[in-house]
């Protein structure tokens, strides 16, 4: 991240700005940001409209998008054992039953969509090269 951010007063303003962007990601506000950060809200403000900072800024919640989104993934195979679960419980309700099997039918058809789009796009693709 130090690479990205400017090094206007030295190594000390560069690790205070990498401290902020990890507040930002962190904290409910700016204003608490900057708290953690160590830095007054107007400073972080002013480095927020430094293009350096909002590239590293950018970088790291692009970051933690896509950690979150590995997470997401990850539990995939557990949501849907889950929704199985609940679907072949004959002890379920069959409100529960029935949000089941709806949740995995509208997975399913949003899959071929997509698979289906995926198909026209690289047709198109093809027929452009």
């Amino acid at each position: 991240m130090s690479s990205n951010i400017s090094k206007g007063h030295g190594e000390k303003k560069s690790r205070k700005q990498e401290h902020a962007v990890i507040a930002l990601l962190s904290e409910p506000s700016i204003s608490a940001a900057a708290k953690v950060a160590g830095i007054g809200e107007t400073t972080l403000r002013r480095w927020m409209q430094d293009n350096s900072f909002q590239e590293a800024y950018r970088g790291a919640k692009r970051q933690a998008v896509g950690q979150a989104i590995s997470r997401i993934q990850q539990s995939s195979v557990k949501a849907v054992e889950t929704l199985e679960g609940v679907m072949d419980n004959s002890k379920a309700p069959a409100m529960a039953r029935v949000m089941a099997a709806k949740t995995v039918l509208d997975t399913a058809i949003k899959a071929v969509e997509l698979e289906e789009i995926e198909a026209r796009l690289t047709e198109l693709e093809r027929r452009s090269e």
